[in-house]
């Protein structure tokens, strides 16, 4: 089977919430190969410790792409201890400008409890809106209820985990079988 044929590993929907002094990065378990469930209970949220800070990570996509990706976060983030977002570029342009990272199929988000980002292979950093990123197959239906829940009394898991909920009962790439990581609060 040539590559262009193989549909590879895909894990999806990771959502990232920050309400108060709390955010919580909170993902499915569900790793698809093309229309198959191969895996319901896989661990796409990693909290890392480069330097003593704590940082977690949420990765959407090619799942070994996602272990390159995390791997070069935290050597970035061991360079330049307790700084998010200093680390969050310099793997960005590494990703956009580097022949092999180009071809690495996967979203990041990432947070240290005060910076949340999403970091893509086109070389963006973004800082989402309303304190709340999404990505993956299921990111836009998580997105969507967790910017209409962020104004009631749920705190940030809260918000996280019904969103992952909502987009679980939508998304066919999406279980109910989450991880969560939890920073302050």
């Amino acid at each position: 089977m040539a590559d262009k044929d193989f549909p590879g590993w895909h894990g999806t929907t990771i959502i990232g919430v920050r309400k108060g002094d709390q955010v919580v990065v909170a993902g499915d378990g569900q790793v698809s190969m093309g229309q198959t469930v191969m895996k319901g209970t896989a661990r796409k949220v990693r909290r890392l410790s480069p330097g003593g800070y704590d940082v977690v990570a949420g990765f959407a996509g090619s799942t070994a792409d996602a272990f390159a990706l995390l791997e070069r976060l935290e050597a970035k983030l061991e360079a330049t201890p307790g700084q998010l977002q200093r680390a969050s570029v310099e793997l960005a342009k590494d990703w956009r400008t580097d022949k092999y990272l180009q071809k690495l199929e996967a979203m990041l988000i990432v947070t240290d409890g005060k910076e949340l980002y999403v970091i893509t292979g086109a070389g963006d950093v973004l800082e989402p809106e309303h304190d709340i990123a999404a990505i993956g197959s299921g990111g836009n239906y998580a997105l969507a209820a967790a910017r209409a829940l962020i104004d009631t009394d749920l705190d940030a898991e809260g918000i996280a985990r019904k969103a992952m909920g909502i987009a679980a009962d939508i998304c066919v790439y999406t279980n109910g079988n989450l991880t969560v990581e939890t920073i302050g609060g």
